[in-house]
């Protein structure tokens, strides 16, 4: 028994005792030397064929297995890294943003963590302000975006003028303006230098509550003295005068009973933040279409022929 161990490559003790049962049913009636060796010998060359064969489908099904997950990496890198038009193949060239606040800038970091996740198509470039020491400009610091000032006045007078800003803007390359709290009037240089490139969010169902002096808790003071049933915010075109421009998506906030125009504020702004990354991530996905009459409309991403 070593020696056929040997011979097999397989080490056999010499009290190993192999009965018919280990090699099957087997019906000798008067067994020689010879055939008994022969039976061993075919025993063991199954035993180790099947070990073969064993070892050979677990090592192809492990190659297949890293094989796949390489392709479907493969593939998930793609998407995530290289976006398209909807409805075409033409890739997509990730959008430069510029964001202009005035305060704590939540919808600034509400769409700047979109960008740094992936859900928004394109980078914040620089912030504008008129507040260097503003929240928004101190988050903007943090995250090594560059904050200029505008406009030049009394109490910043390293504030840029209106043409200056243009060629900073120009400079950095920006494809869409973002006003996020925003409180000083948009200068029409700027305007006409962004055509159909600049949006504001308002915190109310624009053209209500909507003009000079109606910002902040000033919008929602108005909306519980009047009445109205609903709010919400709107976010649409900058034009040259405060509110005036195309309204681009809205979102309907109930008003309670018994708000106070800060619990309304709240509720208001959780539903600004959600609507202005959904806008900005289809302003820089070229999910944005003009009407004949002049009306935006923002096609949806997983049927361009729908529109919100």
């Amino acid at each position: 028994m070593e020696a056929l161990g040997s011979t097999l490559g397989i080490q056999v003790s010499s009290g190993t005792n192999i009965t018919r049962r280990q090699y099957g049913p087997l019906t000798l009636r008067s067994p020689s030397r010879s055939m008994v060796s022969s039976c061993y010998i075919a025993y063991w060359e199954l035993r180790l064929e099947r070990s073969c064969f064993a070892s050979k489908l677990a090592l192809h099904k492990t190659a297949r297995s890293m094989t796949d997950f390489e392709c479907r990496s493969s593939i998930q890198e793609d998407k995530s890294s290289v976006q398209t038009k909807s409805g075409s193949g033409t890739p997509l060239r990730r959008k430069k943003l510029a964001v202009f606040v005035s305060g704590g800038g939540s919808n600034f970091r509400a769409i700047h963590e979109a960008t740094v996740e992936g859900s928004i198509y394109g980078d914040v470039t620089v912030l504008v302000t008129d507040k260097p020491s503003c929240g928004g400009a101190e988050y903007a610091r943090d995250n090594e975006i560059p904050v200029i000032l505008f406009p030049k006045g009394k109490s910043i007078s390293e504030g840029l003028s209106p043409d200056d800003l243009v060629s900073t803007l120009r400079n950095f390359e920006v494809d869409f303006i973002l006003l996020a709290g925003f409180l000083k009037l948009i200068p029409v240089e700027l305007v006409r230098a962004y055509p159909r490139s600049i949006l504001n969010i308002h915190p109310s169902l624009l053209p209500a509550f909507g003009g000079k002096g109606f910002y902040g808790l000033n919008v929602h003071k108005a909306v519980v003295a009047s009445g109205a049933r609903y709010s919400g915010p709107t976010v649409h075109f900058v034009d040259e005068h405060y509110d005036t421009g195309r309204i681009l998506a809205q979102r309907v906030v109930p008003v309670l009973a018994n708000d106070t125009a800060e619990q309304l504020a709240a509720r208001v702004l959780q539903q600004e933040h959600q609507i202005y990354v959904e806008v900005v991530s289809a302003l820089c996905e070229e999910r944005i279409i003009w009407r004949e009459d002049g009306v935006p409309l923002i096609r949806r991403k997983e049927n361009p022929n729908g529109y919100y």
